[in-house]
């Protein structure tokens, strides 16, 4: 497994290099599973961490009912922040820096303690939280037209993109977190909304799972990591000249634009 590890984590950063997306690589390899895809998706960061990128967080996706469906399973995915993935809020994004674009609104978590499974709880979630902040997160896939199964987008970093943080952090207990509201906008045109509970009814919940997950890998939630904890509606495609802001109800808005 070692070498085709190794050859499907090539494939999928030369395809990223050359920004033209490529075959599922289930349809190279029919057999890969779950285990495998996350082995391919470590060895494509640890490239990146040695080639002098960092490793800042977590992103959780396949948080709603409607994309476990879709990919036919019953878990949310995981995947790495670099810290090259960051724009700052309401910057740009030229579109060669990324491939098949799309944009959600979620909630990011700052760990001030460290999390590690197999047993944390929402509540030790919440206690260990230095802050809350809104963003942004623009999925991508270097699988051409998003042709994904679960242990393609695995594989590829769970269709990892970039991210965007407000500039306010807010405390996590003074927030309802399943009834925080998000109207996303696209060209100053409302184009979806959500709420917090769409994130398997609690983004904190998200957060545990994630910790809980980690543990079948021996990776340990870090204090200062960030977590993007689930799309609170569906992603929205970008394009050249596309302007998003992401509204949350009792926070500041975040907003990123495409070139």
């Amino acid at each position: 497994m070692k070498g085709k590890t190794h050859e499907l984590s090539e494939y999928l950063i030369t395809a990223e290099k050359n920004g033209e997306g490529v075959q599922p690589l289930t349809t190279l390899h029919p057999t890969l599973n779950i285990e495998e895809a996350y082995n391919i998706q470590l060895e494509t960061i640890q490239s990146k961490v040695s080639n002098e990128d960092e490793v800042v967080g977590k992103k959780i996706g396949l948080t709603s009912k409607a994309m476990q469906n879709l990919l036919g399973v019953d878990e949310p995915d995981y995947g790495h922040l670099l810290r090259s993935m960051q724009v700052k809020n309401d910057g740009q994004v030229k579109l060669n820096k990324v491939m098949q674009p799309k944009v959600e609104g979620e909630i990011a978590f700052v760990l001030k303690n460290d999390l590690s499974g197999p047993n944390v709880t929402t509540d030790e979630v919440v206690t260990s939280t230095d802050y809350i902040v809104p963003a942004i997160e623009i999925v991508d896939s270097r699988i051409l037209n998003w042709e994904i199964t679960l242990p393609d987008t695995i594989a590829d970093n769970a269709s990892s993109g970039l991210y965007i943080l407000g500039d306010e952090t807010y405390e996590i207990n003074d927030m309802d977190l399943g009834e925080i509201n998000m109207v996303l906008y696209k060209n100053n045109e409302e184009i979806n909304r959500g709420k917090g509970s769409a994130a398997l009814g609690n983004p904190a919940y998200c957060v545990a799972w994630l910790a809980n997950k980690l543990y079948d890998y021996a990776i340990t939630l870090k204090a200062g990591e960030v977590i993007l904890s689930g799309a609170l509606s569906a992603a929205i495609e970008a394009a050249s000249g596309d302007e998003f802001t992401a509204s949350f109800g009792g926070m500041e808005d975040v907003s990123i634009r495409f070139a």
